[in-house]
């Protein structure tokens, strides 16, 4: 989301957002001199919790809840995002106390918009308001803009969150960098949707397995616990993707999936209850081993959630380029055993390396090419 914030010696409004390479800022407004700051700091907070509602709705969009029936959560999330509308009216006309009482909207964006129509009423200043509502429809279309896939200017922001849902226009365009390069070029990181990001490198994963599986008698959903052995990776989460494929499932709803559970526990809920029994019958044991007066939770090993609920989709995707990682390092293992490695020197080392990963790259490639559909 874009904060906020008031410059109290040049007497500026700013706003400042993350991409995936840094934060830029960029000045909105001049502030009246002669005001406290303390009407100033409102309006930024408003506008910030302004941000913060309308990435809400990007982040979760009506789509990706399983019911759409009037006050289901669908419902609610497609009530938000239509308070768009409401923003530039809001802000030109807020709700003002009258009578002692104060209309206040049910909708968090629309209430963020009267709060700064507000502290707007109070500076009393047009060319203020105009600039904040020239600011606030630049935010808006910002999410606009990444719900249709297109994250240039503004919505670059969009590469830091996690989303429930995945753009196919990013889906393709992670698709199209992971051709390019099968281990994942840095541009995934900071250019595409990260949930989306994760579906296209969920398949390549698979084709990455498939590959691995062919070479090494292993099967695709053990075989990066055997990599594991010869580098430390972070194979449990690349791992319960593999399986989840493995028993049908496409890579969007595993994906998906795995960030939305992240998304609720990291929302304060309990997400799959009928799993989290099963869950919690499996872990019996280890619950009474594990459970004592002076057990740390760290110490368990127990989580809600395989991936960081802060921000899961990012973590997901990096995992999964390091599943794609270890099943290059157990292919080249199996593939081209040599027993003179320790001998050569840094430049021997180094163009052998290239070859393997450049022949592994165009094994990977086409398997991928073979079940392309599945990324549909």
């Amino acid at each position: 989301m874009t904060r906020y914030s008031v410059d109290p010696e040049r007497h500026e409004l700013i706003a400042t957002w993350g991409t995936g390479e840094g934060d830029l800022a960029t000045r909105i407004a001049d502030l009246p001199a002669d005001t406290g700051i303390s009407v100033l700091l409102s309006l930024a907070r408003a506008l910030t919790h302004l941000s913060e509602a309308a990435w809400h709705t990007y982040t979760h969009p009506a789509s990706a809840a399983s019911s759409q029936e009037p006050d289901s959560e669908g419902w609610r999330r497609k009530e938000e995002r239509k308070a768009f509308d409401e923003v530039p009216g809001a802000i030109a006309r807020p709700n003002l106390p009258q009578g002692g009482m104060l209309d206040v909207s049910y909708s968090p964006l629309a209430e963020s918009a009267h709060r700064a129509g507000r502290a707007l009423h109070t500076l009393d200043n047009a060319d203020l308001t105009n600039a904040v509502l020239a600011e606030a429809a630049t935010e808006l279309t910002a999410v606009e803009n990444a719900e249709l896939g297109d994250l240039t200017g503004r919505a670059r922001q969009a590469v830091l969150l996690s989303r429930e849902g995945a753009s196919p226009v990013q889906v393709a365009a992670a698709d199209r960098l992971l051709e390019q390069d099968p281990f994942g070029p840095a541009t995934l990181l900071t250019d595409i949707d990260p949930t989306a990001a994760a579906v296209a490198a969920a398949h390549w994963l698979a084709a990455a397995a498939e590959v691995t599986a062919d070479a090494t008698g292993h099967s695709p959903t053990t075989l990066l616990r055997e990599a594991d052995d010869i580098e430390a990776l972070p194979h449990e989460t690349p791992t319960l993707v593999l399986d989840l494929i493995d028993a049908g499932a496409s890579p969007y709803d595993a994906v998906t999936g795995l960030v939305r559970h992240a998304l609720h526990v990291a929302d304060g809920l309990l997400p799959d209850l009928a799993g989290l029994r099963e869950q919690l019958e499996d872990l019996d044991d280890d619950l009474a081993q594990h459970t004592g007066p002076d057990t740390r939770p760290e110490d368990t090993g127990l989580r809600l959630t395989p991936l960081d609920p802060k921000r899961p989709a990012p973590d997901l995707l990096e995992d999964l380029l390091a599943g794609i990682h270890g099943c290059w390092l157990l292919h080249e293992e199996y593939d081209e055993p040599d027993n003179d490695q320790e001998n050569w020197d840094d430049e021997h080392a180094e163009a052998h390396q290239d070859r393997s990963r450049g022949h592994f790259a165009r094994l990977v490639r086409e398997a991928a090419a073979t079940r392309h559909d599945r990324l549909i």
